[in-house]
């Protein structure tokens, strides 16, 4: 990361339009994707109209959100290297008001494509701005007020390109017990970020999954971790629940899949969360 450098021009929040958020840490398993599904529904269905970004060469997201793998034509390799708008590539879901633009394999050869790039970390950054500009210019539609993104296990060119572009990071923290170690070296990198590649990152929240209150682990963990971040962890915990567990399997978020389970309703609390801590920021 010490070869790029911070003179490529702003961050996403230069270029107004939806609010950017990166969903991301560099452990896996800590429930990245299902927070992205998830959050993304549960936004939709308050009335915002949500684009997910499936950044993640395993495309989990966009099986989550039952994308066949035979319907994505475009995906976000097609983005990153400039063969596809965001809007181009983006396809509607079972949610009215949420769409995603997939991912498949094909993200795995990106770091091999943009080699010799040295704009390569604001590939997405630049496409976010060109989506701005479409919806201004398509007055007719109702523009996204919203893109998430499934950010990959790894601090690589996809994740430095979800960063560059993003207003805020959220991280979702597994209550286990190797959490405080992983968030630290998160914390580090996006500091990292902000001093080279985006000056205008944030976090904008942390958010304890896999909570189990019947654990001393799962409760010693929460307290570190609020103990560590303070008021940028979420009231709202999301449990370790099996629902949640199963909705991807069949393509569904959890809020379609069970909405009365536990976890839907805690997502539906999340959600209410950001918006309000997002209505304070905008005041501000």
């Amino acid at each position: 990361m010490a070869g790029y450098v911070s003179g490529m021009g702003g961050a996403a929040g230069s270029f107004g339009g939806p609010r950017v958020i990166s969903i991301a840490n560099q452990k896996g398993g800590v429930g990245k994707t299902t927070t992205a599904i998830n959050l993304g529904t549960a936004l939709a269905a308050v009335g915002e109209r949500v684009l997910v970004l499936d950044l993640d060469p395993q495309g989990n997201a966009s099986t989550g959100l039952g994308i066949a793998p035979e319907a994505r034509v475009r995906t976000s390799y097609d983005v990153l290297v400039g063969e596809s708008s965001l809007l181009e590539a983006s396809l509607a879901t079972a949610v009215p008001g949420l769409y995603v633009v997939p991912a498949n394999n094909d993200l795995v050869g990106v770091e091999a494509a943009l080699a010799n790039d040295g704009t390569r970390p604001f590939k997405l950054r630049d496409a976010v701005s060109a989506l701005i500009g479409q919806q201004r210019s398509r007055p007719q539609d109702t523009p996204f007020s919203y893109v998430l993104i499934d950010c990959p296990p790894s601090l690589n060119v996809l994740t430095l390109n979800a960063m560059s572009a993003a207003h805020a990071v959220l991280v979702p923290v597994q209550c286990e017990f190797f959490a405080l170690e992983g968030i630290s070296q998160l914390k580090d990198t996006i500091d990292q970020i902000r001093a080279t590649l985006n000056p205008q990152l944030e976090i904008q929240g942390v958010v304890l999954t896999m909570h189990d209150q019947r654990t001393s682990l799962s409760r010693e963990v929460a307290e570190n971790v609020r103990a560590f971040f303070g008021p940028k962890v979420y009231e709202t915990v999301i449990p370790r629940n099996t629902r949640v567990a199963e909705a991807p399997s069949h393509g569904k978020p959890i809020l379609l899949y069970d909405y009365d389970c536990a976890g839907s309703q805690a997502y539906i609390r999340l959600a209410t969360e950001i918006i309000e801590r997002e209505r304070r920021f905008k005041a501000a």
